[in-house]
Order: structure tokens, then sequence, then C-alpha cells
């Protein structure tokens, strides 16, 4: 039978096919989905950890255990589980292993596009790379027996375009037997990480790396594709779909498995083509292995890259998403395709309108960046939805590093001397991840810093998962609810708050004390998201008082979507009144708590005239 599924979808169905029995991630576009679909599945263990690392370090502990086990992060998450993975690369598994990275070309929701496939080559474990859904299942299934077969986990590198594209796939509704749990293991030798024995495992993992090699020349994903003897082309992942669309004559060698190559595929393909190119998204990882093989790879008659520098592309960029018309461009460019005879149609203008990305409607984040940036002190972001405080009118942030580092890179900055206050912002679900550690740093170390801990009650930016301080569980089950402010009391802090996030004379009164105080404080504003359902019962719109209005502006520098300049000018000031859209407007009120004119109404007071006009009809 057959199915239209994602990316994430598929590695989900994969992973429930191969018998998995426990998976465990952080929520990270674009790799989410894989783990909320495999959660659905009957017979499984599926659970959101508080960071990357500690979800690795649990699919590692089911390995050893004897069941099969799954990590999923973006790419970005590896770098936080790289301790985990290094050491699981050096021990080896008793169960099948695999951590899905979903890379991010084009940075469409990360802070860089790095090339995970430099993970597998460090960590010496090998790299699977599908390039539609349908491989996404099948090497996801095939991960799982290589894995188990040379003992070591597998990196299945997926992408943004592959992860949320969706074609179709033979799905089954049968699944492996998942292999019960055996006696946990006492081999010392093989698994106490000590440096007498880790000495002795180097020599292995050496070893099953050119076992792996070997391996790979008859690794069924790697296929070759003949035609025309005039161009071949080595390609991996979404890229082979290019591939195929642009260059339809040419021969193919496609790699599901990119580390370690099959060196003698590769020649031999080489031999029977008169040029030989490299296509692949991100860095010239397969492109620079081909060189170090002594392989000669067409140049280009118009290279786009200097290929003497180091880590250079010889034809293809080295940045950003790669698509058919890139892929055509290049390649024209290169000579390896004539120019069109006919003139390409010109763009079309669509003429659309800037929609620059901006905090929703009602978010509970607005209040607080209203107030920071009219406190005029330096703000130390983090990653999350609250980012978008950095956008103008808000202007409210000035540095945003990795998750987590908010804390620290304010402390930094306090104890380096700097004379501005440091004022921290980070959200529940990253305060969880790697905000904890930092803020134990403050308070050990007892600096000044001001954190804001932007309780919106989920994990927002990645489509509301639960997390610790949510009481629920991936799965639904009911669990304990982390208490921030006891957590944060624990570590020895004592100047805490909790207080509303719409509550903005709360929030700038506290702010404001604190900052007479040499001290480390943490405010903790706490509002669901307002797109919860939860939230979404209580919307009721406001409404401006035109009669009070004067079109002073200020209620337009909170940024929120649901207010903006009306056609209807003031009498002396001839400036625009604000008008309200009720179809965006949640009735959260803070555009009504920083009018000074009063000429915003509350969410009672709006009621109250509505009810009174119904009266009236």
């Amino acid at each position: 039978m057959k199915r239209l599924l994602s990316g994430n979808e598929a590695v989900a169905h994969g992973a429930w096919v191969a018998g998995v029995a426990v998976a465990s991630a952080y929520p990270g576009t674009p790799s989410t989905e894989i783990l909320e679909h495999f959660a659905r599945f009957p017979g499984v263990y599926a659970e959101w950890a508080p960071n990357e690392k500690v979800a690795l370090d649990v699919a590692i502990g089911a390995a050893y255990a004897g069941r099969r086990a799954l990590a999923t992060m973006k790419h970005v998450g590896v770098n936080v589980a790289a301790d985990a993975l290094f050491y699981a690369a050096m021990s080896g598994i008793e169960a099948g292993l695999v951590l899905v990275s979903a890379d991010d070309p084009a940075m469409h929701s990360s802070q860089n596009e790095q090339d995970n496939r430099q993970y597998a080559k460090f960590a010496r474990i090998p790299c699977l790379e599908p390039s539609d859904s349908q491989q996404a299942k099948d090497l996801t299934i095939a991960a799982y027996d290589l894995s188990e077969q040379f003992d070591t986990p597998v990196l299945l590198r997926m992408t943004t375009r592959l992860c949320h594209t969706s074609t179709l796939v033979e799905v089954s509704e049968t699944r492996l037997p998942p292999p019960g749990p055996k006696p946990y293991p006492r081999n010392y030798e093989k698994y106490v990480d000590i440096p007498a024995n880790a000495r002795k495992r180097h020599l292995v993992i050496e070893q099953r790396i050119r076992d792996l090699c070997e391996h790979a020349e008859t690794f069924p994903f790697n296929t070759v594709e003949m035609k025309s003897n005039r161009l071949g082309i080595v390609t991996a992942g979404v890229a082979a779909q290019y591939a195929r669309e642009v260059f339809p004559e040419a021969s193919i060698l496609h790699l599901g498995m990119s580390y370690p190559l099959p060196r003698k595929l590769i020649k031999e393909f080489a031999k029977k083509v008169e040029k030989l190119i490299v296509l692949e998204e991100l860095d010239p990882f397969i492109e620079s292995e081909l060189r170090l093989m002594g392989i000669d790879l067409f140049e280009g008659v118009d290279s786009l890259s200097d290929t003497r520098m180091p880590n250079a592309k010889s034809i293809f960029p080295i940045t950003g998403e790669l698509d058919p018309g890139i892929v055509r461009f290049c390649a024209e460019k290169a000579g390896l395709l004539e120019p069109p005879t006919t003139h390409r149609p010109a763009a079309v203008d669509l003429n659309l309108p800037v929609r620059p990305p901006v905090l929703c409607p009602g978010c509970p984040h607005r209040s607080t960046f209203y107030l920071l940036n009219k406190l005029k002190v330096p703000v130390n972001g983090d990653i999350g939805c609250y980012s978008l405080g950095v956008i103008a009118p808000l202007n409210a942030i000035h540095t945003i590093g990795a998750m987590g580092s908010s804390i620290a890179v304010a402390h930094g900055a306090a104890v380096a001397g700097d004379s501005e206050r440091h004022v921290a912002v980070i959200g529940d679900s990253t305060f969880f991840h790697t905000g904890v550690p930092a803020l134990m740093n403050v308070a050990y170390n007892q600096s000044n810093v001001i954190t804001i801990i932007m309780d919106n009650r989920v994990t927002g930016m990645t489509g509301h998962q639960e997390n610790p301080g949510t009481g629920k569980t991936l799965q639904g089950k009911e669990t304990c609810e982390v208490d921030i402010e006891a957590l944060v009391r624990s570590i020895g802090i004592d100047l805490v708050k909790t207080v509303s996030a719409y509550d903005v004379a709360a929030i700038e009164k506290t702010l404001k004390e604190w900052m007479k105080l040499d001290k480390p404080a943490v405010l903790i504003t706490k509002e669901e998201c307002a797109l919860l359902p939860s939230a979404r019962q209580r919307y009721y719109p406001l409404e401006v008082n035109t009669e009070i209005c004067n079109g002073c502006t200020i209620c337009f520098r909170i940024g929120c979507p649901a207010i903006s300049k009306s056609e209807q000018l003031h009498e002396v000031y001839k400036r625009p009144l604000a008008k309200i859209d009720p179809s965006l407007c949640t009735g959260c009120e803070i555009c009504a708590q920083v009018c000074p004119r009063n000429a915003i109404l509350f969410r009672q007071q709006a009621k109250e005239k509505r009810e009174q006009a119904e009266v009236k009809k």
C-alpha cells in the first residue's frame, strides 16, 4: 500500500517498522514531526527530553539495554549532543542506534547551516542520506541493520526540503519484532570509557570504518544509472532529484551512504565518463573526498569559486539551498549546459506587500520587550519565538547566539566590568534545555545579571510541544510540572518574582527596582501562548475610543499586528488615529495599559459598550 508521507513521517514509519522501541528528542525545526508521528505508533515509548544530549544519552541507554533506539534533532542540536555521540561511537552498542540530524540549508529556521556529514567523519560512524520519502523510510530501516552489523551508531542526514516535502511511500502495517531487553551488559572494556579502555577501542573503531568502506561497495542504496558517457554526476540526498531533473541524459552515481564512500565504485564510475562532477548541498564533503582519491573533476569554463581555496566547490555554491534553477544556472555558467535558445519567461512581479516577522497578536512576550526598549538596557537574547523581540518597533535584543547562551553571555559581560546592567531573556523550554546551568553559574559567581524567564507554558517556536514545565509528556500522560520559581530559588537566587506577562506596570516596577540592586535576580513572566486552544477561548477584541485618541503613536510601539493607523485624522494634530482589527485582536490589553490617554477600551469596557449597542438595536 502506498501513502503520501513527508520525509519526517517516513522516518517515523521506518523506525516503527524496524522495531524501534525507544525514541527521544528535543523539538527543533525541521526535525520535530519525526517524534510527534512516531509517538502515535503502538508498542513504542517516545519522549521529549530537556535537550539533545539528554535525548541521545537516553537512546544510547536503551541501545545498551538491547532495544533498538532513535534520537532526532535539528543540525545544531548535534553540537549539544556531541559528547554523547562520540562516546557511543567509541563504545558501540547492543542494539541498533540511529541519530537523525535534520540539516537546514538556507537557514530557514536556524542560526547557521552547518553540514553534519562532517560529524560522521569526525566520529567515524556511517552517514546515510535519503533523497525522497521512500528512501527516508528505507534507509531508516537499513540504518538499524547497519548499526547492529557493525556495532556502531548511524547518522541519518535529512534536510529541510526532504523533511517537509511529501512523496509516495510503500508502507507496511507489519513490524519487525522489537528485540526484547537482554541482560544489561557487564562489559567493562567496551562500555567503561576510561583512558586505558578507550585507547583499545580507538583501534577497534578505525578497523570498523575500514570494514564499512568495504561494505559501502555493495551497499544496495549506492546505485549507478548509466546513460550518456559525456557527463557523470556523483550525488547524494535531495540533490539527486535535481541531478535527474536538470541533467536527464547524464549518468548518475547516487550515494545512499555518503560516509564512508565506496572508493572502488566511484573510481570505476569515473572511468566510464568524459566529465565528472559532484552535486551536493553545502560543504564539498564528497567532492573533497574524490579529490583526495586522485579523481579529476570537471572545473567548469567559468567556475563560480576558486578551487585553490580551502573548502571551495568547483561549480555549485557552498552556501544556501539548491534547487533546479540554481543547479541549471551553475551548469550553464560552467559550460555543462547550453544556454536556452529562447528567452526565459520574465519573472512575474506579484507586487506583494512586505510581511516582516512579528510576534503574534496577544503574545505575552510583547510587554516585556516594550519595556526593555523603554529602559534602554543591553539585552542578551536566546533562541525561541521571543527572538522576534529584535524586530522593529520593539528593537529590544542586542545578541542572540545558541540555546541557553543568553544568561551566560550576560554574565560574561557583567564580570568583564561592563558599566551597563545586563538583562538576559530566555523562554521556559530553552531554560530547561541549557539555561539552568548558566543561571547556576550566575548564582555561584554572583554577577548582577537580571534574568527574565518568559514562561509561555509550552515550547512555542517549534509548534507547541510539551516540556518539563507543562505537566504532560509527549504521549499525553499527566506528569510532574517543574516549578520554575522553586527551581531558581533552589540554586541560590533569592531575588525571584513571578508576574503575569500581561501586567505591564508590575513588570516595569520590578525591573526599575532591581536595577538599583547589585545582585542576581530572576523575573518570571508567566502567561500561556496566545495560540494555545485554552487561550483562544478567552479572545475578546478591544476598541479605540476615537473621541479620546489623539494619534500619539505610543500604542504602535508595542508592535502588535492588530493595531494600525486609521484613515481618520485628529482634528487638531492631523495625525492618524489608531484602529484595532477585531479579527486579529486577542484582548490581551497590553495596548490599553500603555496608552497614556486611556483611549483604548479594556476588555470589560469593550464588552459593555457592545452590549449597550445591542440593546439600542
